[in-house]
C-alpha cells in the first residue's frame, strides 16, 4: 500500500524547499539584528571615547590597567565610530558593499588589541568580553565576506 503525503503542505510545513528558504531567512534576520547591534556597540564605545576627556576616561578605569596616550585613545575612539559606520551605511545605501567586511574585520583588529592590551594589565576575565566581541566582529567579516555578502546596487543608464 503506497503511503500518503500530508495535506498541510498547502501552508509549507511539510515542503522542504519552503521550510528551507524560511531557515535562511530567519539565519539572515539574526545575522542582521547581530550586525546592527555590533554596529551600535562600536558606535557607542568609540563615541564615549570621543566625547568623554582622556584624563577623565583614565580615571574611570581600574587603577592596575595599562596606560595609554590621550589621543590615542581618542584614535581608536574614531577607528569604532568609523567601524560602526561601515557596519551598517554599505548595507542601508547599497553603496561599496565590499566596505563592511573590511570594516568589520578592522574592528577585530583593535578587539584583538583590547583584549592583549587588558590581559597584560593582569585582568584576564575582563579580557573575555573583547574576546568575544572580536569573535563576533570576526564572525560577521567572515560571514559578509563569503557566505552572505552584499551586492551593490545596480544603476539605470
Amino acid at each position: 500500500m503506497p503511503q500518503r503525503r500530508s495535506t498541510t503542505t498547502q501552508r509549507g510545513r511539510n515542503d522542504p524547499k519552503e521550510n528551507e528558504n524560511g531557515c535562511k531567512t530567519r539565519r539572515r534576520l539574526y545575522f542582521v539584528g547581530l550586525q546592527g547591534l555590533l554596529a551600535l556597540l562600536f558606535l557607542f564605545a568609540g563615541g564615549m571615547k570621543l566625547i568623554i576627556p582622556p584624563d577623565v576616561l583614565m580615571a574611570m578605569g581600574s587603577p592596575n590597567q595599562v596606560r595609554l596616550p590621550g589621543l590615542f585613545v581618542q584614535f581608536i575612539g574614531v577607528v569604532e565610530v568609523l567601524g560602526g559606520l561601515g557596519l551598517i551605511l554599505p548595507g542601508l545605501l547599497r553603496i561599496r558593499t565590499s566596505l563592511t567586511p573590511l570594516a568589520a574585520a578592522g574592528l577585530l583588529i583593535v578587539m584583538i588589541g583590547a583584549t592583549s592590551i587588558t590581559v597584560a594589565s593582569g585582568e584576564v576575565g575582563g579580557a573575555t568580553v573583547p574576546f568575544i566581541v572580536g569573535m563576533l566582529a570576526a564572525l560577521v567579516a567572515y560571514l559578509r565576506w563569503r557566505v552572505i555578502p552584499l551586492t551593490d546596487r545596480t544603476l539605470a543608464n
